[in-house]
């Protein structure tokens, strides 16, 4: 999977990744992170979700990263922000940040966002990351996930499970076991909930796929809650 991929969805509008309404896992889930309001919050690969919009309404300050400037743009319009557009060296190569509203978002790509954005975060959400990846971009982006984030952090992951011989990602099924190969050196592991086997939405049995299984995994190391 290449940048040219992402691109080229963002550009002719196939985004079926995109929510219309904030993640419900997010909101019920949230806050078994137990932060403070006002924690700086790191959301990779973040589109122009609007579970970053609900998330700065529950007090969080958001700082994101995102390769298309089309999501970037339009993020900042259904957010009623009109951002300042500035290029961010320390960040990392060929990112600029756009920022406003309380919300700072880097656009380029993830692999090249450095430590220094992420320096007072104190927790994750990953909703549509780690699943749209496919393995060997898995093992990249988990390695580089824990080498820019600070030692005391919290995540919030949200996975799917399925056949994957009947569907081809993304979103990739990653599995109890792949969560814990990827991040058990580094984070406590807690699956918070699972909805159990299940009927995916209309697009995914339109693709070959008759069940799935959601899940909401903590993570957590450095004394973070």
């Amino acid at each position: 999977m290449k940048v040219e991929f992402w691109h080229e969805r963002w550009e002719t509008n196939q985004l079926g990744f995109h929510q219309t309404e904030p993640n419900p896992q997010l909101r019920e889930y949230w806050p078994k992170l137990g932060l403070p309001s006002g924690s700086r919050v790191f959301v990779p690969l973040c589109g122009k979700s609007l579970d970053m919009i609900w998330l700065r309404e529950a007090g969080h300050p958001v700082v994101g990263v995102e390769i298309s400037p089309i999501a970037t743009r339009d993020f900042f319009a259904q957010a009623n922000v009109v951002p300042r557009a500035i290029s961010s060296s320390d960040a990392g190569d060929d990112l600029v940040l756009c920022s406003g509203g309380g919300y700072d978002l880097y656009c380029g790509d993830f692999f090249a966002l450095g430590t220094d954005p992420l320096a007072d975060v104190r927790a994750v959400y990953d909703r549509a990351s780690l699943i749209a990846l496919p393995r060997e971009m898995r093992i990249r982006y988990a390695y580089h996930l824990d080498k820019v984030l600070p030692t005391s952090v919290s995540i919030l992951l949200l996975t799917v499970e399925y056949d994957s011989s009947r569907m081809k990602g993304p979103p990739h099924s990653v599995l109890a076991s792949e969560v814990e190969g990827l991040f058990g050196e580094s984070f406590e592991i807690e699956c918070l909930w699972s909805s159990g086997p299940e009927e995916p939405g209309p697009r995914f049995r339109e693709r070959g796929l008759d069940s799935w299984t959601e899940k909401a995994w903590r993570l957590t190391r450095g004394g973070a809650h």
